[in-house]
């Protein structure tokens, strides 16, 4: 089926022309101003940073400025809809970073989907800006091209449908612990989706000392007995499963303690009935969630979606901002699992005297939020060593 295209609604009318500009931070009103912030003002300016390359960071945008980038192949729910398509959600996340940090940002969409085009572009503008947000690139390509850019770039490259999504997953699910009496390390998760998304959560959760995991994909249970295991998956075989799971979701999820869906396979409702008394289930997928939040609650201690008309909704919009304003506090010149992991811990804090069982993230307006990853992140950085020149 066709999607409606009605331009006469009110989503279609604010989109517009587009959801974003670019304006000037000096009135250009007469000649002195003509000359100051053009020719041949601005000339003694790009003199003085030729020669001394630091100097861009103060005397231009660069050192605030985001990339978001996009080869449209993974677009929120729709799948591999190319790069005019994803357009509209790269502004919306340049708007998103300009309204919660105070952060310019240009939404990027390319026309290749091939890694090395796409890693070898976001190398050649890398000049121009102070960091690299990438958005809705399809799994297993994603995590490719973040490694190489990370290694390649001197700046913060963050992989937003990854590591947002894990931090807020992380912050969440610690809170939901704390209020059903128990520790990160007493729970067994099953994770529901072996995708950018599912990974990072995977990832983030073993760091921070998860009791188990299993993590499963549109095969079942990944485990180390699989011959059909991309590199990623082979890895986390590894690492996971130690209760040795070897079948269906729905059968590792009985006497689980945790549902965390990141895909968008349904989940029964006796399959949740079936996990450990006082679960926790996190049904992501969106706009539909694995299992209906009201479905779940009539089972679980503590449900989260997705969605804002539910409460408790995992949005990355809670963490990349604070994110990159804190990096780019801090100058750091890329952003490590210990600022991943910082960033969670001061999510968490803002309302860990609140805790309710509709209430164990903070919403996406809660003006503490970036100030405390802010905060927590810019101290890692420089806890590691990995603060710049900026931070001084």
């Amino acid at each position: 089926m066709r999607p409606t295209f009605d331009p006469s609604s009110p989503v279609f009318k604010i989109h517009q022309g587009g959801k974003l500009v670019v304006s000037s931070t000096m009135p250009l009103t007469d000649r002195e101003a003509l000359s100051l912030a053009y020719t041949p003002g601005v000339a003694q300016v790009s003199a003085a940073i030729a020669v001394d390359e630091s100097l861009a960071a103060t005397y231009t945008w660069r050192s605030r400025l985001v990339a978001v980038i996009s080869d449209g192949t993974a677009v929120l729910g729709m799948g591999d809809i190319g790069p005019a398509a994803a357009l509209p959600v790269m502004e919306g996340k340049c708007a998103l970073f300009e309204q919660f940090a105070g952060l310019n940002a240009i939404p990027i969409v390319l026309g290749t989907t091939d890694p090395d085009e796409i890693v070898d572009t976001i190398v050649r503008i890398a000049p121009s800006f102070g960091g690299v947000n990438l958005e809705d690139i399809s799994a297993p390509r994603c995590f490719e091209i973040e490694r190489r850019l990370r290694d390649l770039l001197p700046i913060p490259v963050f992989h937003d449908d990854q590591h947002g999504t894990a931090i807020v997953v992380l912050a969440a699910l610690r809170n939901a612990a704390r209020l059903t009496g128990r520790g990160l390390d007493e729970l067994r998760v099953v994770v529901s989706g072996a995708g950018a998304a599912g990974v990072a959560c995977a990832r983030i959760l073993l760091a921070a000392g998860i009791g188990d995991l299993a993590l499963a994909d549109s095969r079942g249970i990944v485990h180390r007995g699989r011959t059909d295991l991309n590199p990623i998956k082979r890895e986390l075989a590894e690492l996971t499963n130690r209760g040795g799971f070897t079948g269906s979701l729905e059968s590792a999820l009985a006497g689980a303690d945790v549902f965390l869906g990141v895909s968008a396979g349904a989940v029964d409702e006796a399959a949740i009935a079936g996990m450990a008394r006082n679960s926790i289930v996190f049904a992501l997928a969106n706009p539909t969630p694995e299992v209906e939040p009201e479905i779940a609650r009539r089972h679980a201690a503590v449900v989260a979606t997705g969605r804002s008309d539910h409460p408790n909704q995992i949005n990355n919009v809670l963490a990349f901002p604070g994110v990159f304003v804190g990096a780019f506090d801090a100058g750091a010149r890329q952003i490590t699992e210990g600022m991943k992991l910082a960033a969670a811990a001061a999510l968490g804090s803002v309302v860990a005297g609140e805790l309710r069982p509709d209430h164990i993230v903070p919403a996406p307006f809660d003006e503490r939020v970036v100030p405390a990853i802010r905060a927590a992140v810019a101290e890692q950085a420089r806890r590691e060593g990995v603060a710049g020149q900026l931070d001084q």
